[in-house]
């Protein structure tokens, strides 16, 4: 268990919708000592908090001595579901993650990964983006590491945070108002950007982090209550 105030994170996908709510909930949590965003390019985490620049993550292992160090690694990253091609989305979401973890793993032996999956990702299933997501949770539970899978629904933005696809963008901002409403009524279905970076941050710091936490128990472990399988 990571002692209080003491956790060292790195994180991907800073500049994600999800990313941009997990680097606040970093920043504001007592828990956190240190946050540095891994990123293709500088610029990429705003506030407080420093940048590790690898241009090509498939090549990261020729990186691993500058991995080393941390308690956490925080994998927000991904591609877009919608307007990505297969070829693509694999690409993005099993290879290059697959290619930090193994990194990540060999500097860390004693950390902890977690990985944003979504609800329903399964390698069975006939809807791509949830099998290939599916698969990219298998193999990651199959390397030598602590690892936890996310597995949101919708994920709202809070405010000033938001995507930076073009396709996603009138989605988000037109059905904001329905997000917000399915949220309440369902907490299983939907989340927010901060609250899973929230919840990262509780299960980063357990010994024992459960396998795979699904939408309902992000929403719970984030507003401060212990989940059943905890």
């Amino acid at each position: 268990m990571v002692e209080t105030g003491a956790l060292r994170i790195l994180l991907t996908g800073a500049a994600g919708l999800v990313g941009q709510g997990v680097v606040l909930a970093c920043q504001r949590s007592p828990q956190v000592s240190r946050l540095t965003a891994l990123v293709r390019h500088p610029g990429s985490l705003s506030g407080t908090g420093s940048e590790l620049i690898v241009p090509d993550f498939l090549r990261i292992l020729d990186r691993v001595e500058d991995l080393a160090g941390f308690d956490a690694c925080f994998y927000c990253a991904g591609a877009p579901p919608v307007g990505t091609a297969e070829a693509e989305y694999r690409r993005v979401t099993v290879d290059t993650t697959l290619a930090v973890a193994r990194a990540w793993a060999a500097a860390n032996p004693d950390g902890c990964f977690l990985y944003v999956s979504g609800a329903g990702a399964d390698p069975r299933s006939r809807l791509m983006p949830l099998r290939v997501k599916g698969e990219a949770e298998v193999a990651l539970q199959a390397l030598p590491m602590r690892s936890v899978m996310l597995r949101p629904g919708g994920v709202t933005p809070v405010a000033g945070t938001g995507t930076r696809h073009a396709l996603l963008k009138p989605l988000y901002w037109g059905g904001a108002p329905l997000m917000k409403l399915a949220g309440a009524i369902a907490p299983s279905l939907m989340t927010s950007n901060l609250a899973l970076g929230q919840a990262m941050i509780a299960l980063a710091c357990r010994e024992h982090p459960p396998a795979t936490v699904e939408c309902a128990d992000i929403n719970r472990i984030a507003a401060g209550t212990r989940d059943p399988a905890s």
